[in-house]
């Protein structure tokens, strides 16, 4: 008999569900404040003093902005043990050429698969530069590509060739000139056959063994080995997503990433079991927030029922299970309507509308990540294969944030071209507005060409 989940259960017709979503959202926030007892030890051991995340990034990439390659070479030596020189720290051509010569043939099938489907999504969504003709000129929106992305891979507790995929291509579509890969010197990173594998097939040839703050200020900074870049994509943990804020401003970056996050809306069409999975599959990124909603209590309590047997079978169950009770939560909605305006408060990173009517209630959400449509179409399908990133905006900022495209590694600049008689049609509205706020050598700049 499967064990009981205790997950937070909130019924909109009795509970604060804004005040429920917020203290969760805010566990979940990469604010750097919060930090278990071993993190802060393990600060201790490092630091010799009980440093915040924060406080910890900021050490981090002030020493790589100052010292260069020196402290990128001892912070990875004390924090990741590894032991890493200026000429070890790249992932040779040799090593990235045999990883792939040796990647299993069905393996390397399925990357090729991928990367295509991302490839031509990536491609039908590209911005082209705009020519609006004027009288007597022209004005032009030109989208010109980056010089050169970083992308940050995790490689902490699993591999991720998919994130390679997620993020490289669209760069490479958009049209990057170079692109340098990161990733610890773990055998989930730097060292895994599959995730260089990836790399070589993509034509990637920049690869370094290196995580975390250190391998973020490097990159925005620049070390001897290792160029600085014009942005850093790519998902990371928490140490990750605070060096990316931090460096911000010196380069571009994608967002500040919070933990992994679902919500899924279910009725009466909804199998059981696909639920269970659409939730599992989130919390065992541990942490993870899975949060359901529906306006039918029987439907959301068979769901739970199902989600605690589910449990007892899956590989990461255990760490699953304290993230569904640790961050997950199951909302009783009064409808359908109030199911989608709790929704769009949220603004998840991932949403499963996984109803009868799913199309219609998609037109009412307009804040989420990434929105995935009816029974078979599970969030794994974009993680993984479908076409759009799954670098996708976390902890609420859907509201103002997009997932990663083609597109952001693009820069626009506009070019303007008047004939002297296209410049005398705008004369006039120069004048008014120059002379108003007392600039009178930028009406000058017009008025003496008028003759």
């Amino acid at each position: 008999m499967a064990s009981k989940l205790n997950i937070l259960r909130i019924d909109s017709r009795k509970d604060d569900i804004r005040a429920a979503m917020d203290k969760l959202r805010r566990r979940l926030s990469p604010r750097g404040e919060v930090v278990s007892q071993q993190g802060r030890q393990r600060t201790i051991e490092i630091f010799g003093e009980p440093l915040t995340p924060a406080e910890v990034v900021r050490r981090i990439c002030r020493d790589v902005e100052q010292q260069g390659i020196s402290a990128v070479l001892d912070y990875s030596a004390r924090i990741d043990k590894a032991d890493l020189t200026p000429a070890t720290i790249r992932v040779r051509a040799e090593e990235l050429a045999q990883a792939h010569a040796r990647a299993d043939a069905g393996f390397l099938t399925t990357v090729r698969r991928v990367a295509d489907n991302i490839r031509t999504f990536q491609e039908a969504i590209l911005h082209h530069d705009v020519r609006l003709e004027r009288p007597d000129g022209y004005l032009v929106q030109r989208y010109r590509p980056l010089d050169r992305a970083g992308i940050c891979v995790p490689g902490g507790a699993a591999a991720y060739p998919s994130t390679v995929l997620m993020t490289a291509v669209p760069a490479q579509v958009a049209g990057v000139g170079e692109l340098a890969v990161v990733a610890p010197p773990t055998r989930y990173g730097a060292y895994n056959a599959d995730l260089l594998a990836t790399c070589h097939e993509l034509g990637i040839r920049e690869v370094y063994r290196l995580g975390g703050a250190q391998a973020v200020a490097a990159l925005a900074y620049g070390v001897d080995g290792v160029p600085r870049v014009d942005k850093i994509v790519g998902p990371g943990n928490l140490f990750v997503a605070l060096a990316k804020k931090h460096v911000y401003g010196d380069v571009d970056i994608d967002s500040i990433a919070g933990p992994s996050e679902i919500v899924v809306i279910v009725d009466r069409s909804t199998r059981p079991t696909f639920t269970a999975y659409d939730l599992i599959a989130q919390a065992e990124h541990a942490p993870g927030a899975s949060v359901l909603i529906g306006w039918e209590e029987d439907v959301l309590d068979a769901a739970v029922e199902e989600l605690a047997a589910q449990l007892e079978h899956v590989e990461r169950g255990e760490l699953a299970r304290q993230s569904l009770e640790d961050f997950g939560a199951v909302i009783l909605a009064r409808d359908a309507d109030e199911a989608c305006r709790l929704t769009d408060e949220i603004a998840p990173e991932h949403l499963h509308i996984a109803t009868e009517n799913a199309e219609s209630l998609a037109e009412q959400i307009r804040h989420a990540g990434a929105i995935f449509l009816g029974n078979y179409t599970p969030v794994a399908l974009g993680d993984y294969a479908a076409g759009p990133s799954h670098v996708l905006p976390t902890s609420g900022t859907a509201r103002f944030a997009s997932g990663l495209s083609a597109n952001d590694f693009l820069r626009t600049n506009s070019v303007l071209h008047f004939t002297q008689r296209g410049m005398a049609h705008l004369a006039e509205d120069v004048r008014v507005l120059a002379t108003k706020e007392g600039l009178t050598a930028h009406r000058q700049s017009v008025e003496v060409r008028c003759h």
